[in-house]
């Protein structure tokens, strides 16, 4: 039994540590493609692309993809705010602020989705869980402090990343408490397939019909992007919420802004001050806090 479970954990650390690298290299990898692609456009065809190939390996698999009786609103609701809503605050976010801070507000998301389970689920809110949120939080005070005047004077990259956070918690809390009886891949499919018709819907409204081919490394870029991000994470966090306590989920992907803040500097070239690097390390400090058993 002890084994099993011993398993158990370094499988959920596994899926874990896939999750982190591949959703913090989307970071900068966004602000990238952002140069050749609108937002609304970008969310359009990625998604678009991103639920073809989850729901033909899901189908190719044999594994069932008709969720059953009373489980699709479920699916639907946590699909716009965990994947539709984050993805487009992300995009507008990415527009208006610096990468690395954009990652770092973004993951407050486990402070949001821990309060909403504990009143929504009745999760526990343990001393070590509030621990790390606290260390999450501070994050964000330390970002604020970095440039007070700024964020007052253009709120709008902050908001649009504190806004990708709350809608990536209420997604996470819907299904969490909706449990639907799929298997992750066609679960995550299912969730990510009812986010594309909104984001095409608003590039043809905002933004008009796409007819620009991207560069060849536009393209390389946005196939990562579908592949990793949209594709094999989403399917990753399916499984995690579906093994884990939303709160334990959540704070474990806190590993992710580690990543998208060191990748920003080193890609795109983010100015990464001390006060940039202590937020930095008080995300980790969250994420080594919740990992511990």
């Amino acid at each position: 039994m002890q084994e099993a479970a011993t398993g158990t954990r370094g499988r959920d650390a596994a899926v874990i540590l896939v999750i982190g690298v591949l959703w913090g290299l989307n970071w900068p990898l966004v602000k990238l493609l952002l140069a050749e692609f609108s937002p609304w456009t970008l969310r359009g065809i990625g998604l678009s692309l991103a639920a073809t190939g989850l729901m033909t390996v899901a189908l190719l698999s044999g594994q069932r993809v008709r969720p059953a009786a009373g489980e699709l609103p479920a699916l639907v609701l946590a699909g716009l705010f965990s994947v539709f809503g984050f993805n487009l605050f992300t995009a507008f976010g990415q527009m208006e602020t610096e990468t690395s801070k954009a990652a770092i507000i973004a993951f407050t998301m486990p402070v949001w989705a821990a309060l909403f389970s504990a009143a929504w689920l009745g999760e526990p809110l343990g001393r070590r869980v509030l621990a790390s949120l606290g260390l999450g939080m501070s994050a964000l005070g330390l970002l604020i402090a970095e440039d007070p005047s700024g964020l007052l004077s253009a709120p709008a990259g902050p908001l649009f990343m504190l806004g990708a956070a709350v809608s990536w918690a209420i997604g996470t809390v819907i299904l969490k408490r909706a449990a639907p009886s799929l298997a992750p891949l066609p679960r995550a499919a299912w969730m990510v397939a009812v986010s594309a018709p909104p984001a095409v819907f608003g590039a043809l409204v905002f933004e008009g019909p796409w007819t620009a081919l991207p560069s060849a490394s536009g393209a390389l870029l946005l196939a990562a992007h579908v592949l990793g991000p949209l594709g094999i994470c989403y399917a990753g966090w399916s499984v995690l919420v579906s093994r884990l306590p939303v709160a334990a989920a959540t704070v474990g992907t806190l590993i992710v802004p580690v990543v998208g803040v060191l990748s920003a500097g080193w890609l795109i070239g983010d100015a990464l001050g001390p006060l940039r690097l202590a937020a930095l390390a008080a995300v980790a400090g969250a994420v080594a806090m919740a990992l511990r058993r």
